[in-house]
């Protein structure tokens, strides 16, 4: 028997596979198609602190290698109304929650989370999704600026939620180290690493970029290697720092490379707009992996890397 439980710092799974933000929806649209209670949780699509239109259509295009280029723009009803009408249907299918906040400023995502507050009991934990643009700052990514990134950080751990916080960045910065030292500094428990990879894509035949908002973020196949490096080095440079690695996993094969990688939980995403239940089969595919090669716990496999200097 291999023991699929996992601890992501202080958050403790009974598996370790995590539905990736923005992938399963904000109930139980997902949910019906894919049994939440075979994942270790299910992180809800970020919400801001009020109701968001997201960004003009096309918003989804096919990328080469199996990835996918979106430019959804965080729509979302806003955490309130989350916490009323949609939180309650995910929960009852058995889902344990994380929650996801975005917002435009510092105060914006604290208004999110004080929103939050009144569902923390039904929660497993919260990530601050610092991949937006910060305008108080000519709109300069929150997660390509430690300083930024550690005002955020602050300003949440500071509502005093009760529930561990992870800082979710971005892989478009030079300064990724830096950031993640920020965002734990400034009281996270755990990163997830890492969001989407800036791309722009063109159809040749209307000579217009096929997303509607131009740029978008490509996911999927394509992005592995630049979630693995991502996980490898912040785990190296910080040593005990807990990461959910997620990017580009699309099998249990992949799950096992992040987990050696240094990843204490995995995140599944762009699998799952293929296939909804994605997530459980990396699941079974994992443990039946572990079983085949005598890893009895699943835990063992996180940073097991046999390296030299990388």
């Amino acid at each position: 028997m291999v023991d699929p439980a996992v601890q992501v710092g202080p958050l403790q799974l009974p598996g370790p596979i995590v539905a990736a933000s923005g992938t399963f929806g904000h109930g139980d649209e997902v949910a019906r198609s894919c049994d939440p209670t075979a994942l270790g949780a299910v992180t809800a699509k970020s919400l801001a602190a009020y109701e968001w239109p997201g960004n003009p259509a096309p918003r989804l295009h096919p990328a080469p290698g199996g990835g996918m280029l979106n430019s959804v723009g965080l729509q979302g009803p806003g955490v309130a109304h989350w916490v009323d009408a949609e939180l309650p249907a995910l929960r009852r299918c058995g889902a344990r929650v994380i929650a996801s906040i975005w917002g435009r400023t510092v105060g914006e995502f604290d208004e999110a989370a004080r929103l939050l507050a009144p569902a923390a009991a039904e929660l497993v934990a919260v990530e601050i999704n610092v991949s937006c643009p910060n305008l108080e700052d000519r709109a300069r990514v929150f997660a390509h600026d430690p300083d930024a990134t550690r005002a955020v950080v602050n300003a949440v751990v500071a509502r005093g939620l009760g529930l561990p916080i992870l800082a979710k960045l971005s892989p478009n910065t030079s300064e990724l180290l830096e950031v993640a030292r920020a965002a734990i500094d400034a009281g996270a428990d755990a990163l997830t690493l890492v969001n989407t990879v800036v791309a722009f894509a063109v159809d040749p035949n209307t000579r217009l970029p096929v997303l509607g908002a131009g740029n978008g973020g490509l996911s999927g196949p394509p992005i592995k290697p630049v979630a693995l490096r991502a996980v490898h080095d912040v785990t190296r440079a910080l040593p005990g720092v807990a990461v959910l690695g997620t990017g580009g996993v699309n099998s249990g094969l992949d799950a096992v490379e992040m987990l050696m990688a240094g990843a204490s939980a995995v995140g599944v995403g762009t699998a799952t707009f293929r296939d909804p239940r994605a997530a459980v089969r990396i699941h079974d595919e994992l443990l039946a992996w572990c079983a085949a090669h005598g890893v009895t716990r699943v835990a063992d496999l996180t940073g097991c890397l046999e390296e030299g200097d990388v």
